[in-house]
């Protein structure tokens, strides 16, 4: 018997280091060629590592959250014959990973729910920090079953974090519509921890998550953006009446076309607008102290996915039609929920929109997709009587749908003023969509 040592190889992104997502294996298990060992995590994708050889587990790096270098033992394997010793002639090459899409749960949400996916902010990859981890023997851990509830009406999100959390769903009373949200789910929790009923019997308990993987990503960047970046942010209310008639028109004899929500209007507003305004779509290097101004318009969607927040990106944004940004829209949100995006469409972003949609809140302030400088974040629509004056002067009070717009800067390369008059001209293409339409 010999010992095969699988050491962790160059992906071919150009890292130094991956993370370790989630083991397959654990030591004691006999494993085949080609079975899967662990997933890891760049910077930019989960990749999928597999054995190269037939064997008996013996030894794993680390455990889920480490991190571990280019070149350092994975997995150590028990075979037949003499491994890959230095010594021996005839030791397999250590194999190419293979980029694999993210494994989450399958979700059924009814069609109401893609529209929603556009989400709160997320921030593209941070760097890691961890020292590599050395080679440990791990002991078997039983694997913990994995409870299924009641189908009911709720998003991804929402049943992401219910899974969480312990709760079945059909435990939860809505308090409106049918559909479980998180409300629902605060309320539950707080009924239950206060001493109520518990309609399933079971307790609130206290819990510790490890953060790991895309959360701690996201955690990180957040971090870094907040204390690299000096924010500011600017609110502006718009009168969107005469844009949602316009865009219930269109859907109306949109045909086999995806359904228009609010994004692709002001996404083609917004790429209207950035030729006159450069030093929004832009990246500022901080360490070199260059800011570059894009040309194209790569534009980021947050979106709520049950991994975690992720920024698909619309490449060339600027040439495409308001049903060309639909389609990409929905094909990306999905992408991203069901895990099989590939990398390049989830970084390189020059301008951020972030939504989150029906709970899109009064106002927001987002926090800015570094090295990006400006981020754009629509929020609920709400009706309100307004005072309208008709063209011969006249007032009168009218029922109109009103939004407000945040956004968030970065004050080292975008101005007040700039923000301002971009906000100021961006109102003036939602308020009359005509001018977005025309060329």
């Amino acid at each position: 018997m010999g010992r095969y040592t699988f050491t962790l190889p160059d992906i071919g992104e150009g890292i130094a280091e991956a993370e370790i997502v989630a083991w397959h294996v654990k030591v004691g298990d006999t494993i085949k060629e080609d079975d899967r060992v662990a997933d890891m995590m760049t910077d930019k994708a989960t990749v999928e590592m597999e054995s190269p050889v037939s064997g008996t587990v013996i030894e794993v790096a680390g455990e889920a959250g480490d991190v571990i270098a280019i070149g350092s033992p994975l997995v150590v394997i028990e075979v037949e014959g003499a491994g890959n010793d230095t010594a021996s002639p005839g030791a397999a090459p250590a194999p190419k990973a293979a980029p694999v899409e993210q494994r989450i749960a399958a979700e059924n949400p009814d069609a109401s729910d893609v529209d929603r996916v556009e989400a709160a902010v997320s921030n593209g990859p941070p760097r890691p920090a961890e020292k590599p981890a050395p080679v440990a023997k791990a002991e078997p851990q039983a694997a913990e079953p994995q409870r299924e509830h009641a189908r009911v009406l709720a998003s991804p999100a929402v049943r992401q974090r219910a899974r969480d959390l312990g709760i079945d769903l059909a435990d939860v009373r809505p308090a409106e519509d049918g559909r479980v949200r998180h409300g629902d789910l605060d309320a539950f929790l707080s009924y239950n921890a206060g001493g109520g009923f518990a309609v399933s019997g079971r307790k609130a308990v206290d819990e510790q998550v490890r953060v790991i993987g895309l959360r701690r990503r996201i955690a990180e960047n957040m971090a870094a953006s907040k204390r690299n970046i000096p924010h500011f942010a600017y609110v502006e209310e718009f009168d969107v009446t005469a844009l949602e008639e316009t865009r219930a028109q269109l859907n109306a004899g949109r045909g086999d076309r995806p359904k228009l929500t609010m994004l692709p209007f002001l996404i083609a507003a917004i790429c209207k607008l950035v030729p006159k305004y450069p030093m929004l779509n832009a990246h500022y290097d901080d360490e070199a102290g260059v800011v570059t101004r894009y040309g194209a318009v790569h534009l980021g969607i947050a979106a709520q996915t049950p991994a975690g927040l992720m920024v698909p990106v619309i490449r060339n944004a600027q040439d495409h039609n308001l049903w060309q940004l639909a389609a990409e829209i929905t094909r990306l949100a999905n992408a991203a929920r069901d895990g099989s995006a590939k990398s390049a469409e989830l970084s390189g972003s020059t301008l951020t929109v972030t939504s989150l949609g029906p709970m899109g809140g009064v106002a927001t302030t987002p926090v800015i997709n570094r090295p990006e400088v400006a981020i754009i974040g629509p929020n609920r629509i709400v009706e309100r009587p307004m005072f309208v004056r008709d063209a011969s002067g006249t007032e009168r009070v009218e029922k109109c749908k009103l939004m407000n717009i945040s956004m968030s800067c970065d004050h080292r390369v975008v101005d007040g003023w700039d923000a301002a008059s971009f906000a100021q001209d961006l109102k003036k293409l939602i308020e009359a969509p005509a001018l977005i339409l025309a060329g």
